[in-house]
Parts: C-alpha cells; structure tokens; sequence
C-alpha cells in the first residue's frame, strides 16, 4: 500500500488548491467551495482536497481561523524564478520579481532541476532572521537539454560528463542510443528522459565532435556548450545560393547612386565580412559630404523566410580565438553582402553634410549603390595618418581631423573612454598558440569608429524623435543605462589606493573623473585590472524598445545600424527606419521587445563562447609552462582564492587559499582582499605577486599558480 508521502497527485493537487485561493484574492473557503472551484464533483476527489487543506493547516500553508474554513497563511507562498547552482549541489532560486530575496533549495528538494532553468518553488513559513528556503515543485522552462562533454563507455553501459561545472549529473546514454560515440570522445548529448525516481537522466548522443583535445574538438564543443549550430541547415544554404548575384537596372534605378564618389573600407587585415565604408566628397559650399554606407542585408533576408529564421536565432555572428562562426551563410557574410573594392555594391546609408566643426548641417537616409576603391587595413589607414603619401591621404587625414572633434565633443558630455588591451594569440596551422600578444587601437580604429557612433546616433535620434508619447514609433535602441551608486562607490574607493580620486556627484562628474583615470592608467601594470573592474560596474548595454539613452557614450538616442552582416538587430533597424521612411506608421512594439529580448540574450551568450575560447587557449599555452615564474597582478579575490594576471601576456590562473601555507587567510569581501588571521599578511586586489604556474587542466579550462613567497 502506498503511503501518502508517496502519492505523486498529491503535490499537483496542492498547487492547484493553492492556485484557487491566489486567483481569487485567498477568501475563506471550506473544503466543498474549493472542490467545486476545481470541478471536482465525486466524493473521493472531495475527501482528497479536505485531507490536503487540513494536512496543510498543521504545516503552515494553509490557516484555519473559522471551523471548517481555510485560507492560504501567506500569499506568495509560490514563486518563479531562475535556478543557480552552487558546487555543492544546493541552489538559490533567483526570483523573476527582483524585489524579492533568493530563494535556498536543498540538492534532495531540487526535483530535477538545472542550472538556469525557469521553476516555480514553494517557500517555507520563514523562521526570524533565517534565510528563506523551498523547493521546486514544478520545472517551467528547461534552460538546455543539450550538453557537451566526454563519453565514458563500457561493455554493458555508457555514461556521460558534461563540461559545463553546474552540470553535477553524468547522463546515463543507452548503448543503442550511442550514434557511433566511443569512449573517451567529445560529443553532443541530448537529454530525452528523466524518470522520476531515477538519479541520473537518460540521454542519447547528438554528435560526435571528436578526439578530445584537438584544437577543432574544443572550438566546436565551446560553440555547441553555449548553443550556437556547428553548420547551416540545407535549406539555408540552399536559399543563399539561389540569390542572383547581378543586380538589376530596376533595382539601380530605385537607389542613391554613389559609384562615383570617393569610397573606401577600413578593416582588420584578416577580415572578410565588410559590413561598412565611407565615402567622402568635398562640396562647393566648403561643407564635406560623409557617407557611412552599411551592407543592405534586409534586400536580401527577406523576413519569415529559412535564411532569416536561422539569422533571427543565431543572433550574432561569433568570434572565437581562432575562427568566425558568421550569423549568415558564407555566400551573403563574404561576398554578395560585403562591401568588397572595385565591385557595385547595395547598400544603406546615412548621408551626412559636415562643416569643418565636425557640426553636420544636413542629413539623409536610404537605400544606395556604392563601388568601393579601395580596401584599406587599420595598418595601412594608420600609415597614411602617420604620415605616409597615398593617393587617398586628403580624405583620411580630413576624417580623422572631424573624427577627433567628434570624439571631442562626446567626452565633453560626458561619454567615458574604456581602452581594453585585447589579447590576440599566435598560431600555428593546428590552432597551437605560439605566443600571446596584445593588439592596441590606434587612430585608424578610432576614426571608424567615431562615423559609425555618429551613424548610430543620428538613425537613433530621426526616428526617436518622431512623435510624442503615444505617438513615438516603435524602434529597437541600443540602452545603456547609469550606473548603480552602491556599485561605482565600492570602485572610488578601490581606485584611490592607486591614487585615483573619482567624483561622483552626477553623471557627468563620473564620467569627466573616470575618464581622467582612464588616460592616466593607459600603458601602466593596472590599467587591465582598472578598466575590467570600472567596466564590471557599469550596467551591461541591452537591446530594447522601451529606451533609447546610451549612459557610457552620453547620447539621449543610440540604436545599432552599422554591422547587420553579424547582428541580428541591425537587420530589423534597417527594415524599421525603410518602413518608416516609406510612410509606414506604428508597429507592434511587444513582438519588437520580444525580438529584442532574444538578440540581447545570443549577444551575452556569444561573448561567454569568446571568454571560453581565451581561457582555452590561455591553459593550452601555459601547458608547456609549468614551473616558470612570472610577475602578475591580483585581478580578483574570492572565498577559495584569488586570481592573478600574468602582465607578461594577460593569461589568468587562481591561487588556491589552501596551497597558501605560511597561515589561514580568509576573505575580507569590504576591502578586495585576502588576510592572515594570524600574521595579517594582506593580498589585496592590483598588488603584484611573484607566481609560479603549478597546474593546467584543460578540460575545465583551469589554470592553478603558487605564490613565491
């Protein structure tokens, strides 16, 4: 006979009761009026609900003030909200709403669930001054079914371990479910069942990415782990190879015409996706015309169709250490779309007319033709600004000229200047890093950078400023939102021990002081560990329709326009402002938000892939480096340790508290650092340490150094 702790109705049943008293503002209802809430007619279902609300009373969810009536004790007694696993096992649920405080679930009260998935969980009557506590009763939203990792096969059985570190459950995999995986490969693993009893899921391989190890294994493991495809489905290939190459005289005939211009592109030397150029022009009124002309990819994506589908959920092209994974099939992102010299090229464009202050005095927008002259690298655009003759030095001298203002004026009200160094490998043929190096922007880049902000902008702030209330068109914007105080207190404080002194008393101030900083820092040992710690307390720039500032550059408008060859919200930018500038009136806003919401998420998810294919990089370089010394910089601090940077070349590795001897160090969270209980020998946040590197594990991505004391 089945006990009543076993009964697996029992807990629907209770969520459903609870439900009834929620939706209906918790009245007092007897047993019968909650049956009859749920349609519940025969006598067993009724007898099943009074054992419930009167089982319940005694544990506290439900309270009892009338004979016979019951009400829920506390509403809110359930919530939604995102699982964060710790190493233990235990998580916290992280609620939707973010007034409220998380959630401690136990590892045998998880039920199932998975780092990052959406769950509801009921919370226990709280005891004064403890945490809160629950557990899940039911998985909303799985977070990921796909893993990857390494197979473990035997004669009778195979299992799996996953690389991600909040994946504590190895999949049982079926032999029959193998799909030709042997032991010790890298492969894909789907998830397809978790029986309720069972303590690991049964899962079936997806694909095999190889031997482990090898450089194309991993880079492929990395993008399967964080959700991007390792190929184009067919139909999408095959829809890009059916686009005409040539372009018609009607399709000319509805363009700008600037094949006659002056036009160039500046980019990377390894680069070959050319989403933007610019074309200059000297008018006869002194004035310059600039056009920043970007790829017309929406001519060629055309909406709801397989190409725009696949575009739409990759999100972004990404950029791993050693490879590009392009948003669009190779056809359109290399050639049909990009803006290669001496070819006819469509693009859309903001046409802009400058004086010599870098003011613009008029401004349009739409569709082009364009013909590049020329293919510039940064290096060469650099060479010219350094000083070197070249048949287009008039034109880039003049754009860095008004770029310079334009940079200028924007650091005047109040933009900040974030300058990373940018750590680059070298490779050999098999992906083998050779040495690490860090790649430094110079005018060249700057200069581009400063017309595409300018492009940004003024798209932004045509259609933004079209409107009033409910009147505004929807548009997707890029936000940046101000910092949070408590945050941007705790770096002022940081940075004073270098001797920085911050002010905070507006926006402006801030951003006028850490700019300040920011040229002070550049070239010295912290200006990584600065700049990284200075970013981290900043808000994270998101997609969204519902505002349109941007805190970090100071514009009241800024979308993203220039680069829809590899992100998504540039495509559905140019397909608004043709909309609008065709007449067009209002859209629907929620679908945009929707739209927008996914973009932000594949762009956060692509820079994780990136951060990964460093650190594997990072460990496979200091392979061959154990036991040498270097001179690094403490980067972090945490309860188990604390991180180094190597200054040499940026490669970051931890030092475990337990391999620090000389006594017990424990966190002091307040100051950044780590402290000798005994001693009070203090590791603070950018003190330089002599490190040893003592262990690399590869397939965590791990990096382990000592100290020399």
């Amino acid at each position: 006979m089945k006990s009543k702790k076993d009964n697996p109705y029992k807990e629907v049943l209770t969520q459903l009761i609870v439900d009834v008293f929620e939706k209906s503002g918790n009245p007092l209802l007897n047993y019968k009026q909650v049956a009859s809430k749920l349609n519940l007619t025969d006598t067993d279902s009724k007898i099943a609900v009074a054992d419930i609300l009167s089982d319940a009373s005694k544990h506290g969810l439900f309270q009892q003030p009338e004979r016979g009536k019951f009400k829920l004790k506390q509403l809110q007694v359930y919530l939604t909200g995102k699982v964060d696993m710790t190493a233990d096992g235990s998580a916290y649920i992280v609620p939707e709403d973010e007034l409220e405080t998380d959630i401690f679930v136990a590892p045998r009260k998880l039920r199932q669930a998975l780092h990052g998935d959406i769950v509801k969980v009921h919370i226990y009557d709280r005891k004064k001054g403890k945490k809160r506590e629950g557990e899940v009763v039911e998985i909303v939203q799985r977070a990921k079914t796909d893993f990857t990792g390494t197979m473990d096969v035997s004669t009778s059985y195979a299992f799996f371990l996953a690389d991600d570190r909040k994946m504590l459950h190895d999949i049982f995999i079926p032999l029959d479910n193998l799909n030709g995986a042997k032991n010790g490969e890298k492969v894909v693993v789907s998830i397809i069942d978790w029986p309720a009893k069972a303590k690991n899921p049964i899962g079936k391989v997806k694909s095999v990415l190889g031997k482990k190890g090898e450089n194309n294994t991993e880079m492929n493991a990395i993008l399967a782990d964080y959700g991007f495809p390792l190929e184009f489905p067919k139909a999408v290939e095959e829809e890009a190879n059916e686009i005409p190459e040539t372009i018609s005289p009607e399709e000319i005939a509805k363009r700008a015409d600037f094949r006659a211009t002056t036009t160039f592109t500046i980019d990377p030397l390894d680069a070959k996706d050319f989403d933007d150029a610019i074309s200059f022009k000297t008018l006869e009124n002194g004035n310059y015309e600039i056009a920043v002309h970007i790829a017309d990819v929406s001519h060629y994506v055309i909406p709801d169709t397989a190409l725009d589908k696949e575009a739409f959920e990759r999100g972004t092209s990404v950029y791993l250490v050693d490879r590009v994974i392009p948003m669009l099939p190779e056809r359109l992102s290399n050639n049909l779309c990009s803006l290669r010299p001496n070819e006819d090229k469509l693009c859309f464009s903001s046409v802009f007319e400058i004086d010599e202050k870098a003011n613009v005095i008029n401004e349009w927008f739409g569709r082009t033709i364009i013909h590049s002259d020329r293919r510039f690298t940064y290096e060469e655009a650099q060479e010219i600004i350094e000083g070197k003759e070249d048949q287009f030095s008039n034109e880039i001298l003049k754009l860095n000229e008004l770029a310079y203002i334009l940079r200028e004026r924007r650091f005047k009200s109040g933009a900040i200047s974030f300058e990373t160094e940018e750590v680059k490998f070298q490779l050999d043929e098999n992906g083998k890093p050779l040495g690490v190096f860090t790649k430094i922007r110079k005018d060249a880049h700057k200069l581009i950078e400063d017309f595409m902000l300018l492009a940004n902008k003024k798209v932004a702030e045509f259609i933004g400023k079209q409107g009033k209330g409910k009147n505004k068109l929807p548009f997707v914007y890029r936000f940046h939102d101000v910092p949070n105080t408590e945050t941007l207190t705790s770096f002022s404080q940081f940075a004073s021990r270098f001797g920085h002194r911050l002010s905070l008393k507006s926006d402006k101030e801030t951003a006028k002081s850490l700019n300040s900083m920011m040229s002070k820092i550049e070239g010295s040992k912290e200006q990584n560990l600065l700049t990284s710690l200075a970013i981290r307390s900043m808000a994270k720039a998101i997609y969204t329709t519902k505002k349109a500032s941007h805190y970090g550059l100071a514009f009241d408008y800024y979308t993203h326009f220039t680069s829809p060859i590899r992100r998504y919200p540039d495509v559905m930018v140019h397909r608004l402002l043709q909309y609008y500038l065709d007449g067009g009136k209002h859209v629907n806003a929620e679908h945009y938000e929707k739209m927008a919401e996914h973009s932000s998420q594949k762009e956060k998810k692509a820079a994780e892939a990136e951060r990964a294919s460093v650190k594997y990089k990072q460990a496979e370089f200091l392979q061959d480096q154990i036991g040498r010394e270097y001179l690094g910089i403490i980067s972090g601090v945490t309860e188990w340790g604390m991180y180094v940077e190597i200054e040499e070349n940026k490669c970051e590795g931890m030092v475990r508290l337990r391999d620090i001897t000389d006594d017990f160090y424990t966190l002091d969270e307040k100051n950044f650092a780590i402290i000798g209980q005994r001693k009070k020998k203090t590791y603070q946040l950018g003190d330089e340490v002599q490190i040893i590197v003592k262990k690399v594990d590869l397939d965590k991505r791990q990096i382990d150094f000592s100290l020399i004391s």
